[in-house]
């Protein structure tokens, strides 16, 4: 689902990335200098300097990902269950920041800062776990005479955890800030912006990234398969101090946008003043008293939430307001369209829910099965053990346009509906092909498993059996298509439920949906791996994967997937009919024009 994430903006309606883009060249207007004499900053010339930091970026956080298991296993001679703990922890630790990073972008330092914060911390973790590759005493040692290995020291551990942890804070810097940063540089004219500019741009800097994607999960990984874990690591750290040394070098020929308000900020006032007002009696408030600010389409909040209203009341006129009609404290008064925003987000939890547990992976078991299995191509070639997301990634690159410029037109002939299936269609089934995936990795696991039981390999996990790895296809086919369906839709569906100044916000709720996801996949694992070794038996999820039950373990994924999928249905009920087509009859008005639709109470 992480790769998603960077791909999933080029897909949503083009309202939402054009609001944020002129939003930023209002706040470019006010917050740089207008002076003729000042040399002009922005424009195309500032690209390759953008998209190079935040491709090379990619290639090398991506890059040090699928094999990851396989470096922990086998040379920090960590537990399976230990290692995908530690690989949830810190994916999860990774889209946390990235909202932090774009909070920190919007409410402090600017875009610019924090992709130069992120960039520094990506090369000091990326150089840090070259040298943990590099340098004996920082990993385990083992006996030559009987192969007896030691377990991580807390200090080899603290120097691994180290890295990951800057690499993280890295990639929660760049990423949220890196698409946003590059169309400043290209939204300076007044009021407008070259709109063939940024499809261009869009365009170019999707393609880069997919390209950079594919690059990590093919080469990277070869690299570290083929020749060891010193120049499969020291490549991504050179790659990433390119990536920083490009993204300073355009320092002087950039457009800063100054730092403004968060929503995150917006939300947390509304809660405080809220709380500050709870004794107050709205029935005996008059519509007067709301405080709409510059919103004259808000008039009054509405009815649902009530408790939230109490936010937006004036109380004392000449304490509350400034002479011009501003807020004198926005931490004892909100406008009515802050307590809306926070309503919106609000209402659409529900269905965000209905996401955590499709998006929790199957962990980095594929690539611990992939390395038993013979994964010769052609000739001597060997796909790397690690590079099975690629089929995933080619499948979500094929079905996405293919369904946007073949089925789109075909099914909106039908049905009535310019955008094909809706929202919740599209939802519903990704986590169908979720489940379908996660069955048919239960029924490839136990072909495996039972393949090494009979080669005599049930005590030899390492041993490769006469198996081809092309096995493991349908499963990553069936994922691609699942995240072609899912995220899409579940964007699409919060867009239709937010109003017009929240569209960005959006990808901060997916992208908090990632996180919440790994740390239910942590528990999961954790919860199987304490269950299944009740008594002395094998757990399930055993270092040792031939004497252990992944095809289990992926069957009670899928079963929990067919949970979730009634939960689903349940939810899209509660909401009642789709609301995208009156949505889409509104998308004409002004960007910043609310248009809150509610959860109904049947």
């Amino acid at each position: 689902m992480n790769i998603v994430y960077s791909l999933l903006w080029k897909h949503q309606d083009p309202k939402i990335q054009r609001s944020k883009i002129e939003h930023s060249a209002k706040v470019m207007e006010n917050g740089t200098s207008s002076s003729s004499n000042a040399p002009r900053k922005g424009g195309l010339r500032t690209m390759p300097f953008i998209i190079v930091n935040e491709c090379l970026e990619k290639v090398a956080s991506y890059g040090i990902m699928p094999n990851m298991i396989l470096y922990l296993v086998n040379d920090y001679k960590m537990a399976v269950v230990s290692a995908t703990n530690l690989l949830y922890t810190w994916s999860a630790m990774s889209n946390i920041l990235s909202i932090f990073g774009a909070f920190l972008s919007d409410a402090y330092f600017g875009r610019f800062r924090v992709i130069f914060i992120g960039s520094i911390s990506s090369l000091l973790g990326l150089t840090v776990l070259w040298l943990t590759a590099t340098i004996p005493e920082l990993r385990p040692s083992c006996e030559t005479l009987n192969q007896i290995c030691n377990s991580a020291n807390a200090a080899q551990l603290a120097v691994l955890f180290l890295s990951l942890v800057l690499i993280s804070i890295g990639a929660g810097c760049v990423r949220p800030c890196s698409i946003a940063f590059g169309a400043d540089q290209l939204s300076i004219k007044e009021h407008s912006y070259d709109e063939r500019l940024l499809d261009s741009y869009f365009n170019w800097y999707y393609t880069s990234i997919g390209v950079s994607t594919l690059v990590a999960f093919s080469v990277i990984v070869y690299i570290q398969e083929n020749l060891g874990w010193k120049i499969g690591f020291g490549v991504p750290a050179i790659l990433m101090f390119i990536s920083a040394f490009s993204f300073i070098a355009g320092s002087p020929y950039y457009v800063k946008v100054n730092a403004r308000k968060s929503l995150l900020t917006s939300f947390a006032q509304v809660v405080v003043v809220a709380t500050k007002n709870r004794k107050l009696n709205l029935h005996e408030c008059s519509s007067d008293l709301y405080y709409r600010g510059h919103d004259e389409e808000l008039l009054v909040p509405t009815d649902s939430l009530r408790f939230l209203n109490k936010a937006c009341i004036i109380r004392n006129l000449e304490r509350d307001l400034k002479l011009d009609g501003s807020v004198s404290d926005p931490w004892s008064l909100c406008t009515v369209g802050q307590v809306e925003s926070l309503k919106a987000l609000l209402r659409v939890l529900p269905m965000w829910s209905t996401s955590i547990f499709m998006m929790v992976s199957q962990g980095s078991f594929a690539t611990l099965q992939a390395n038993t299995m013979d994964r010769r191509l052609f000739g001597n070639f060997k796909m790397p053990a690690g590079s099975t997301n690629t089929i995933m990634i080619v499948t979500l690159s094929i079905v996405i346009p293919t369904y946007d410029r073949v089925m789109v037109p075909i099914l909106a002939k039908y049905t009535g509906q310019p955008r094909g299936f809706s929202s919740k269609v599209r939802m519903g089934i990704g986590l169908l092909f979720i489940c379908a995936a996660k069955a048919t990795s239960a029924m490839v696991e136990t072909m495996r498993r039972r393949k090494a039981i009979e080669e005599g390999f049930i005590d030899q996990p390492d041993a490769v059996i006469h198996m081809s790895s092309l096995w493991l296809v349908p499963e990553f086919v069936l994922l691609g298509f699942a995240e072609a369906f899912f995220p899409v839709g579940q964007v699409e569906f919060f867009y239709t439920y937010f109003p017009k100044s929240m569209s960005s916000f959006s990808m901060a709720l997916f992208t908090l949906g990632l996180a919440a996801a790994d740390g239910v996949g942590s528990i999961v694992v954790n919860t199987v791996d304490k269950v299944t070794s009740i008594g002395g038996n094998e757990s399930w999820l055993s270092t040792n994967i031939n004497r252990g039950h992944l095809n289990y373990y992926y069957a009670l994924l899928s079963f929990l997937g067919l949970i979730n999928f009634l939960y689903f249905l349940a939810i899209c009920w509660a909401y009642g009919p789709d609301r995208t087509e009156k949505h889409d009859d509104s998308a004409g008005k002004g960007d910043e024009q609310f248009d809150y639709l509610e959860l109904p109470s049947s």
